[in-house]
């Protein structure tokens, strides 16, 4: 996939998840720290699952030595680099 399309995915799914589980969502961008998001655990746990059904990968499980990404462009980065 490319990686254009990971990051629309991605941002597409987190607006939709916060506003399914009616959170309210900061401006996504680059530097956002994920704890900052506006969205919980349940929200990253639903948000994680369905990339794995979109995206095909799942970069937690995926290697062993994965550490949890800090900013939205980290959590972006970590798929793009699973999906190649």
């Amino acid at each position: 996939m490319v990686t254009s399309n990971v990051r629309e995915e991605i941002t597409t799914q987190l607006r939709l998840v916060a506003r399914e589980q009616d959170k309210r969502l900061a401006p996504l961008t680059d530097d956002l720290s994920l704890l900052d998001s506006g969205l919980d655990s349940l929200c990253f746990a639903i948000l994680v699952t369905r990339l794995e059904d979109s995206l095909g990968v799942d970069p937690f499980t995926a290697s062993e030595d994965a550490t949890f990404p800090v900013t939205v462009g980290d959590f972006i980065s970590f798929y793009e680099n699973a999906a190649t």
